[in-house]
């Protein structure tokens, strides 16, 4: 309820945050409405009160100033009927005429008794006044600027006279021309004034969370300057400015301002000028955190009031507070979009590549794409089936598993919301989709409103649907406890066909026999694959309820334990290839003469080198290595990258840096250390329970890295067929070139063996999108964004952020992740997008795949900017024993080769310490393709 002055009728009232909305709505303003609803929404705002709108019409009535005041305001401010005066002279005398009347009225006792209780409300002290009027902050027009407000006001004395001063403002020259320029009647409707408690800010600042010159809403706006935000607002101090992208947050450009003066607040009314330390003028006001702080509460004040939002705010002690917000009316036009353009309508859908950027990283062609998203959809297809979906559910599960991925600009993104649909397959849904945000590694998570809303098929009810929940329940049960006898069985069976698939010279067969074949792969390799989707979901349950357990039994647990005590049980097969990459190199580490004719040789001319030289040992070795683990190279899922197999070359460059450092020791990972930490804290049945889970996400997770493995090869075998058949339409002239086939979609090739498609469509084709992926290429792609209707139509990836050039450097010198393998390391940073040159340096990569697990081992500590604890990288450097941070944050921005870092792989923080050389900054690249 308001405080009040008087009774009855013709009481005053003090509005406050405990008033009823109808009371806010009615005589608290513009600015007064926003700090209600913000206050109400669970914001930070300082104490504030409105002496509201009725306090006005009192003061004006019992001063007999009512009437004169609407006399003057209906005078016209120029044009007709102003007697030959110009507009800036009418409106002026207007508005002096006004000021002065209401400067030198009384007030009354009951209005001054009213600001008296208005301002103990608030604490008293220092304030800021603030006018607050009627049709203020509209959607429509926000009369910005055009009010005036006042800070660092104390007494009440002084309180009461810039009250008269912020009513006075209502009348004032610019506000009557606004009002004449956007055809307004004069009439202001009254003047509230709110009164807010001073922040003491450090930092103080504006944002908008749309780009107010473009209009694009993909873009939050940051200005910042050091204490007050008074110098900004009047233009006396050049702010810092950050772009930042408005679905995660990313720094997408910096401009650091002079800053060369601070405002704050003085003995009295005002704020005191004082100058900018020199090394705070150079540097960003604004810490990584204060970043987030801010772009967080833009997304939640935008979704509260369903507009763009210009938001005032300040910080102070380590609290972000909001000061006041208001729609941003004066947006431009989106850019690609033409005039008159209206929002998209239709189905919104959320696109996200934080995991997937693991297999499918940077622009991936047309062929890899089409096949990756045929495979996606007929393994969960056959997962529904393999839970007894059956008729009209499996037929509404078909409507979207086609569609679990969207593609681009050439880059590959979930279809976010059917993964969600996915995962509701299995029981317990709200812990599993928990644990899908942490396995992908997505920057945020969607409400439990549009969760619960996404259903695999339409929700039955009553018997029929509870029947139908149990009847899935139990058979997910009987698959989850029985997945790794299930893994064995597969397991022999996919090896058992894989051989038969592998021992084939492809090139010798006519290319439909080799057509043939491939489609045989894809039913007895991949399309029996949907069963095994259970233990996927074995994870996410398993490990969730681990997480569960850690969190309510060992609350001060460390981060990084769930993922330590999740460790796969015993040796991980996707660390094989680093295990046997590192004894080849002890191997010819012993030898000193090959080791010498490795180092002086190019990788590529070293196979030749070593048959030259007669090493047909080591060439045995290799081509052991090769055989083995071929298939396990950077980028192993793209058809279009050669793997190992085919360019050998790659495996001498990882080899050449093995040999620069002795294999690591670690006998169980990181195991041990979260067998310590249970071993202190956790004892008797609770440690029973939690061992009993422990050791089922254990297993799980070790047989998904072997099921991973599987995919690897899956993949290798249908890369050389896919290859083979490129090689077979070139011969027939139906492409150019053998490499055009990668141009084409699943679908084309498909159709050029089975009498779909002319081969003379398939030249025109390849040539128009290799061109395309050219030009794709250099686009900065979001790492998430959403859509509505058609994704490319109606301006929606031009809003989503789509565009060209790398984010600009922040220059902060601590960066956070999530911790993913305790330990702490310190070395030069090597910022690659490939496997190579690490030579016992930190890593640090903008995304991973399985084929960088041979260079991890000659890494002193892994920093991976995408990704998740869960990732095949993380996975194998925590059974390594590598300290390893994910999702850290612009890593590949910030960060340079060169740069000396500390590493905290339990913290998740990456501290620079030193800068490299100045001419070093080209050793390695300082963002990524993407970036």
């Amino acid at each position: 309820m308001s405080l009040t002055v008087g009774s009855g009728r013709h009481r005053l009232r003090i509005l406050t945050s405990a008033s009823d909305v109808s009371e806010i709505a009615e005589l608290a303003g513009g600015k007064g409405r926003n700090l209600h609803a913000l206050t109400a929404a669970g914001f930070h705002v300082p104490s504030w009160s409105v002496i509201g709108l009725d306090v006005f019409a009192e003061f004006a009535r019992g001063s007999g100033l009512d009437e004169r005041l609407a006399a003057l305001a209906a005078l016209p401010a120029g044009g007709q009927g102003d007697g030959g005066r110009g507009l800036c002279e009418t409106a002026a005398e207007i508005a002096a005429e006004i000021a002065a009347l209401i400067g030198t009225a009384p007030l009354g006792e009951r209005v001054t008794e009213a600001i008296a209780l208005a301002y103990a409300q608030v604490g008293g002290g220092p304030v800021a006044v603030r006018s607050s009027g009627a049709q203020e902050d509209g959607t429509e027009h926000s009369f910005a600027g055009q009010f005036d407000s006042f800070l660092n006001v104390r007494g009440l004395d002084q309180v009461v006279a810039h009250v008269r001063r912020c009513w006075a403002s209502g009348f004032s020259e610019r506000s009557l021309h606004y009002r004449a320029r956007h055809r307004l009647p004069p009439d202001t409707g009254g003047v509230a004034v709110v009164l807010q408690r001073m922040v003491p800010a450090e930092r103080s600042g504006v944002l908008f969370t749309a780009d107010p010159a473009t209009g694009r809403d993909d873009r939050h706006v940051v200005s910042a300057v050091h204490g007050l935000g008074e110098g900004l607002v009047s233009g006396a101090v050049d702010a810092d400015t950050v772009v930042l992208d408005a679905a995660t947050g990313e720094v997408l450009s910096t401009v650091i301002g002079e800053k060369k003066e601070r405002y704050d607040a003085g003995t009295g009314p005002g704020c005191t000028v004082s100058p900018v330390a020199p090394e705070d003028r150079g540097t960003l006001c604004l810490t990584t955190e204060d970043l987030t702080r801010l772009h967080r509460a833009g997304l939640r004040i935008t979704a509260h009031h369903g507009t763009p939002q210009d938001i005032e705010w300040a910080i102070a002690d380590g609290t972000l507070w909001i000061l006041q917000s208001r729609p941003v009316t004066a947006l431009g036009r989106p850019l690609g979009t033409a005039p008159g353009h209206r929002e998209p309508e239709g189905e919104e859908r959320l696109w996200d590549n934080s995991n997937i950027i693991e297999s499918f990283g940077g622009v991936v062609s047309p062929l890899t794409y089409t096949f990756a998203a045929d495979t996606y959809a007929k393994v969960y297809e056959s997962y529904a089936r393999a839970l007894g979906v059956r008729g009209d559910r499996l037929r509404e599960v078909q409507e979207w598993t086609p569609y679990l991925l969207g593609y681009f600009h050439g880059r590959v993104y979930y279809n976010l919301y059917h993964w969600y649909r996915m995962v509701r397959l299995a029981p317990l849904y709200p812990l599993n989709r928990r644990v899908l945000e942490k396995a992908l590694g997505v920057s945020e998570s969607i409400s439990d409103e549009c969760a619960d809303a996404l259903h695999p098929f339409t929700p039955q009810t009553g018997l029929r649907g509870w029947f139908s929940r149990l009847s899935r329940t139990v058979i997910f049960t009987r698959r989850f406890l029985t997945v790794r006898k299930s893994m064995e069985v597969f397991h022999r069976d996919f090896y058992r066909a894989y051989e038969v698939f592998d021992n084939v010279d492809y090139d010798a067969l006519p290319g439909d026999e080799t057509h043939r074949r491939f489609r045989r792969l894809q039913r007895e390799l991949i399309e029996k694959w949907g069963p095994m989707q259970v233990l996927d979901a074995t994870v996410l349950l398993s490990v969730g309820i681990l997480a569960l357990l850690t969190r309510r039994w060992l609350p001060d647990a460390p981060e990084w334990l769930t993922w330590a005590a999740a460790a796969p049980d015993g040796p991980v097969e996707s660390a094989e290839p680093a295990r046997a990459l590192a004894g080849l190199a002890a191997r010819i580490r012993a030898d000193d003469e090959v080791r010498r004719l490795l180092e002086r040789t190019d990788d590529a001319d070293a196979r030749r080198a070593l048959c030259e030289a007669g090493h047909t040992d080591v060439l045995a070795a290799v081509d052991a290595y090769v055989a083995a683990y071929g298939y396990r190279s950077p980028d192993e899922l793209k058809l279009e990258v050669p793997d190992l197999r085919e360019n050998p070359a790659g495996l001498f460059t990882l080899l050449r840096e093995a040999l620069r450092d002795t294999a690591r020791d670690t006998p169980g990972g990181r195991g041990k250390e979260a067998d310590a930490y249970l071993d202190q804290r956790l004892r008797g049945p609770r440690r029973w329970v939690y061992e009993r889970v422990r050791r089922k996400a254990r297993a799980a997770l070790t047989d998904r890295e072997r099921l991973r493995f599987c995919r690897t090869r899956a993949f290798g075998a249908a890369k050389r067929m896919l290859r083979a058949m490129g090689r077979d339409l070139a011969r027939a002239g139906a492409i150019d070139s053998w490499s055009d086939v990668f141009m084409l979609r699943l679908e084309e090739v498909h159709g050029a063996y089975e009498g779909r498609i002319a081969h003379t469509e398939l030249r025109h084709l390849a040539a128009l999108r290799r061109r395309q992926l050219a030009a794709d290429a250099a686009l900065h792609a979001p790492s998430r964004f959403t859509t509505r209707g058609a994704p490319y139509w109606s301006g929606n990836l031009e809003r989503a952020g789509w565009s060209s050039g790398p984010a600009a450097r922040s220059g902060v010198r601590e960066l956070r992740g999530t911790p993913c393998c305790p330990g702490i390391a310190e070395g030069p940073a090597v910022v690659t997008d490939t496997p190579r040159e690490i030579g016992g340096g930190i890593l640090v990569a903008y995304r991973t795949d399985p084929g960088w697990v041979p260079a991890l081992s000659s890494a002193a500590a892994v920093l991976v900017e995408r990704g998740s604890p869960l990732t095949h990288v993380a996975v194998v450097a925590r059974e390594l024993g590598i300290p390893t941070v994910v999702q850290v944050r612009n890593a590949t921005t910030e960060i340079r080769t060169g740069t000396l870092l500390r590493v905290d792989g339990a913290a998740g923080t990456v501290t620079v310490l030193a800068d490299p050389p100045a001419d070093d900054t080209a050793g390695g690249p300082a963002g990524h393709p993407d970036s």
